[in-house]
């Protein structure tokens, strides 16, 4: 399992899971990344083949 957080002011709001596979809003700041992130198809693939990489 991969999970990459995205942390602002010692928050967490948006993190990105292998099993879930896209990112995850964890806030309501995260949430506009997340939907953007997600509409990438680029974004998406970098991070799922993060996984092969690192797992």
């Amino acid at each position: 399992r991969f999970v990459e957080t995205y942390i602002h002011n010692r928050r967490q709001f948006m993190h990105f899971d292998s099993d879930v596979g896209h990112y995850v809003a964890d806030s309501p700041l995260g949430k506009p990344h997340a939907d953007y992130w997600n509409s990438q198809p680029e974004i998406l693939e970098d991070a799922r083949a993060a996984v092969d990489t690192f797992c």
